[in-house]
């Protein structure tokens, strides 16, 4: 008789150089069962995701798969269980065309010496033609979307005869349309008897899609159990250990000092005719779906791609922004996209990364770095930002998604900007640093700093923003109020474009 159960986890610990990341966690999958992990950033998910997929070995506990019980799980034998884990990098190569992504692995597993191209193909369509869905096999796959190298991911996942696929944050960069069709995707593999698990912080799409929930904290388990015995405040409050209040910024006093004056800014390819006005104390959304235009247009300001033709005024000055230096004398600041690639040096110490942008400012008489300064500095944005370290000596990459970026937020708070300039400011990180990164940016806007945040993270627009402006096409096509828009509204103005 067939197990109930795919996959059960019984006491399984683990440390790492003495800090313990999981302590007796238990963990069961059910056949066709989708279970969302979640978990402040730290809490264990990770870890316990590489025990399952046999890239860490426990320290004590019972992993049982299809039956079999493995203390020490080799990678090779989850791939032969059918535990395959898709990354949030996907593990792709971007100069590979989309067939061979999805073929290749399964012709080295069988030891063939030479490859056929046809048969290459004719397998990546027959993965595709499994998951119901139209991708260009002939492209390169760097040429392709995140959407369409997720759905390569999880067609590679199924040609190694998956029976669990794990999916890490999988829907951090995609649409909600693309959200929507990876849903149905996955509710398809459901169907034909294949159990999900994924990580997600996102409320709505944990409540949408997992039948069950189990939460970490300080890796331990806190709660597992249907997703009907959750409402979202408490769903916050196991995976924080804290309750979490939304509310809406208000604007202390409406200012008339317009920090930054954008008229007719345009740039070929990316953005036309921009006009807008951001205040002191402001905090002003921008959103779009990819390809709006919206990246091209921070970048534009903060002189990485300057515009083509337009005035920018910034205290009421024409000024030209033609480099980043340019922006930095005008007080602007960008916290990118991307912290990993775009703003982080990941090998380098947190007080390095903290201290890059104004080392000039810390240089003697002699041209060297004050040490003194320095460590003032360093200390003093830890402790502002709550930057949770127990060293500002450690590389950043050691931190989490959320200390990350108050690593990046540090870096241009400490260059003491006026304008400041936030795209997808709370990708990837947990519900608690989600909610204190907020409450930096209203700080900082209480303090009399104009803030741009660019999101496609409706509620978090909609709790911190005064205004919200709609970017479709390389043009904006409305402005709404912060509280005069639901959150249903704005999500039919997004899809609308």
């Amino acid at each position: 008789m067939m197990q109930e159960h795919l996959i059960k986890v019984t006491n399984v610990s683990k440390s790492f150089a003495g800090v313990q990341a999981l302590k007796n966690i238990d963990l069961t999958i059910k056949r066709g069962e989708i279970r969302c992990l979640a978990g402040e950033n730290g809490c264990g998910k990770s870890t316990l995701i590489k025990i399952i997929s046999g890239a860490h070995v426990p320290d004590e506990g019972d992993i049982e798969i299809n039956g079999k019980h493995y203390k020490r799980l080799h990678p090779i034998e989850a791939i032969r269980e059918g535990i395959q884990v898709i990354y949030q990098d996907f593990s792709i190569f971007p100069n590979l065309t989309a067939a061979e992504n999805i073929a290749l692995n399964s012709e080295l597993a069988k030891n063939r010496r030479f490859v056929n191209w046809k048969r290459v193909k004719s397998i990546a369509k027959e993965a595709i033609r499994k998951i119901d869905v139209n991708i260009d096999l002939d492209a390169k796959v760097e040429n392709l979307s995140v959407a369409d190298k997720q759905l390569i991911a999880i067609s590679r996942a199924l040609l190694q005869n998956a029976k669990l696929i794990i999916m890490d944050e999988p829907t951090t960069a995609l649409t909600q349309k693309e959200v929507n069709a990876l849903f149905k995707v996955v509710k398809s593999l459901q169907q034909k008897g294949i159990s999900i698990l994924f990580v997600s912080h996102k409320l709505d799409e944990v409540f949408d899609l997992a039948e069950k929930i189990t939460i970490l904290r300080n890796g331990q388990n806190v709660i597992d159990g249907d997703t009907s015995q959750f409402d979202k405040e408490k769903f916050v409050y196991y995976m924080t250990g804290r309750k979490i209040s939304e509310s809406h910024y208000e604007l202390q006093q409406e200012s008339n000092q317009c920090l930054l004056k954008v008229e007719k800014l345009s740039q070929k390819g990316s953005f036309y005719d921009i006009s807008f006005d951001l205040y002191s104390g402001e905090i002003l959304g921008i959103t779009g779906l990819l390809g709006s235009g919206r990246t091209e247009l921070a970048m534009a300001l903060f002189g990485l791609n300057p515009a083509d033709s337009g005035r920018i005024y910034v205290e009421d000055r024409l000024t030209e922004i033609k480099t980043v230096q340019d922006a930095i004398k005008n007080r602007i600041a960008y916290v990118p996209e991307d912290r990993l690639t775009e703003g982080l040096f990941l090998q380098q110490s947190i007080g390095r990364n903290i201290i890059i942008s104004t080392v000039e400012k810390l240089l003697n008489k002699y041209k060297l770095i004050d040490s003194e300064k320095m460590n003032i500095q360093i200390n003093h944005w830890v402790k502002e930002l709550n930057i949770a370290t127990p060293s500002t000596h450690l590389p950043v990459q050691a931190l989490s998604g959320g200390n990350q970026q108050r690593v990046v937020l540090a870096k241009w708070l400490a260059t003491n900007p006026k304008i400041l300039i936030l795209n997808g400011p709370t990708v990837g990180v947990d519900i608690g640093s989600k909610t204190d990164i907020h409450q930096i940016i209203r700080e900082l806007a209480q303090q009399g700093v104009g803030v741009i945040v660019i999101s496609d993270d409706i509620p978090e627009l909609l709790h911190n923003c005064n205004r919200i402006l709609i970017m479709r096409k390389g043009r904006i096509v409305g402005e709404f109020g912060g509280k005069s828009i639901t959150e249903k509204e704005l999500a039919h103005q997004l899809s609308a474009t």
